[in-house]
């Protein structure tokens, strides 16, 4: 039981507790002015001066760095398209199969026949049927036709990887699938609900 005299105990007293005055360790109160003074400098050091840049101003900075890589990949990129050669890879067409199913067969079926977009198994293409035709389709899109365009949301390898499966689908029969571009029916004049 502790003494009535303990210097530690307060005398005041609360449903029988008895208040202990306990002195903090010195090094959290020297931790505790530390921080406090570190605030103060640097309140005044980015807030008051504006000696230093903010956190918006490095952000800023860091997209700028990242988007001038960014343009740099997609230049290099775009450079290499005329000349590129589908992959033959299985892990590249496993990849592009992938993104195909994700980002392109709600417009043109799992199987590339076409539903929405056209027919991808066929030999006629709108916009070109080499391959580097097909790269430049991925890349720009074609936003006339409703084809986002997919340079800012995919990288240069994904790209690549989707066209290189793109690729494989031509000459394959999917079920009922959706008529060349040069045979679809043509739009003559007003329809009966015109």
């Amino acid at each position: 039981m502790n003494d009535d005299h303990d210097p530690l105990l307060l005398d005041h007293e609360i449903d029988g507790i008895r208040e202990l005055d306990n002195k903090l360790p010195r090094w959290w109160v020297l931790l505790f002015y530390g921080c406090t003074i570190f605030a103060a400098f640097y309140l005044v050091y980015f807030h008051v001066l504006r000696a230093g840049p903010l956190m918006a101003a490095e952000y800023d900075r860091e997209m700028k760095v990242g988007n001038e890589i960014k343009i740099a990949a997609m230049s290099k990129f775009e450079a290499t398209i005329p000349s590129a050669e589908p992959s033959k890879d299985a892990a590249v067409l496993d990849q592009g199969k992938a993104l195909f199913l994700r980002n392109c067969a709600p417009c043109h079926r799992p199987d590339g026949g076409g539903l929405v977009g056209p027919n991808l198994t066929d030999d006629y293409w709108i916009h070109g049927s080499s391959f580097s035709d097909n790269l430049k389709t991925i890349w720009n899109g074609v936003p006339e036709k409703g084809m986002v365009t997919w340079r800012g949301t995919l990288k240069p390898t994904e790209i690549y990887a989707a066209a290189s499966y793109i690729y494989t689908l031509r000459g394959t029969t999917p079920p009922n699938p959706k008529p060349r571009e040069d045979q679809a029916p043509k739009q003559t004049g007003p329809n009966i609900y015109e």
